[in-house]
């Protein structure tokens, strides 16, 4: 075992965490879920989602043979929605193609939708004790400030040194340990901003630190303007108080979530309802504007209330579009915007 290893599995035995909800109970199908919610996502947002996501889907089986929406109801609110249909897919194919059991070697698990390098070696080093390196977000920064790797990881050749340095320093004992200290040591000590370097067991050998410039690395994403969209979302009322939802297309922003009726920003909405064949249609007020930001774009919404009098009945023929009561709310999968402006309407 090289010297880094042994120093941050000696850091891990005291103080590295062990009680995270996918920790009891280690199986390749809890840690899998827990790695696919920590995409993006930090871990105390994730705990509760994992532990009623755990209580409802409690293995594969249960989580392919579920439908989507139920999925999607019990991702909503962490955002990425790619990831819980990603999930679902992958739960099939291991059903379907493992007899319901994961793949013992990396380059199988990366088969699965989306998972990919750094995922698949964290489900086979924590839940199959195969010395496989990873690269999450959290061992990047580690990595880049402990040997000073410049520029940004998003790009393929400081990608490609980080992993290079993964593998050199990954054990080949001990590895579901040492994988767990290394995100541990992004998460609680190495961390983007005032990083505890004097609790660090790697501060002597850091060359950022050394340098005293942690903040250089890793290099950041060069900066570019975020492109603004505008949308009308369309809040269709019916005299009972229900309100017209609609599928999204499975692919796409918010892909097989419902959502509101959405026209662009200048379209009129009562000339709309009355293309739609919605009846008489009534502007009853505009909601506060808000904005949504997605990593590549900002997303300006502006929620229009309208009463149908008397909606006509085409908007039912098909699966994709339901009259929702907000008062009696059912499992859903809604896109957090909606689901906002669902409580607006029914407070």
């Amino acid at each position: 075992m090289n010297d880094f290893a042994r120093r941050v599995l000696d850091w891990f035995e005291l103080y590295g965490r062990k009680d995270l909800p996918w920790q009891q109970a280690v199986d390749p199908y809890r840690v899998w879920v827990s790695e696919i919610m920590l995409q993006q996502t930090q871990v105390a947002t994730v705990i509760p989602y994992f532990e009623a996501f755990m209580q409802r889907f409690a293995d594969v089986q249960a989580l392919a043979a579920a439908p989507l929406d139920e999925v999607l109801h019990h991702w909503s609110g962490l955002g990425y929605y790619a990831r819980a249909r990603n999930l679902h897919k992958a739960a099939q194919y291991v059903v379907d193609e493992h007899g319901g059991q994961f793949p013992q070697d990396v380059e199988a698990l990366q088969q699965l939708p989306g998972v990919g390098r750094s995922t698949a070696g964290a489900i086979a080093s924590l839940a199959m004790g195969v010395a496989a390196p990873i690269l999450d977000g959290n061992v990047k920064r580690v990595l880049a400030r402990h040997d000073a790797v410049e520029g940004w990881p998003g790009s393929s050749a400081v990608a490609a040194e980080l992993w290079r340095l993964s593998e050199r320093l990954t054990p080949t004992e001990q590895v579901a340990a040492y994988n767990q200290a290394m995100m541990d040591l992004g998460a609680t000590l190495c961390t983007r901003s005032r990083p505890r370097c004097g609790d660090c067991p790697l501060a002597d050998t850091c060359v950022a630190h050394a340098q005293g410039n942690w903040q250089a690395y890793p290099g950041r994403k060069p900066k570019k303007p975020l492109p603004v969209r505008s949308v009308q979302m369309l809040l269709l009322r019916n005299p009972h108080g229900e309100v017209l939802l609609a599928q999204r297309p499975p692919q796409g922003i918010w892909g097989g979530l419902w959502g509101f009726p959405e026209l662009a920003g200048d379209a009129d909405p009562l000339a709309w309802c009355q293309e739609q064949q919605l009846g008489e249609a009534q502007l009853q007020r505009e909601l506060p504007p808000r904005r949504h930001t997605f990593s590549h774009f900002h997303l300006d919404i502006r929620p229009r209330e309208i009463l149908l009098h008397e909606p006509g009945w085409r908007v039912l023929e098909g699966a994709s579009s339901v009259w929702y009561n907000p008062q009696q709310p059912d499992e859903r999968g809604l896109a957090a915007p909606v689901s906002r402006l669902l409580e607006e309407l029914n407070s």
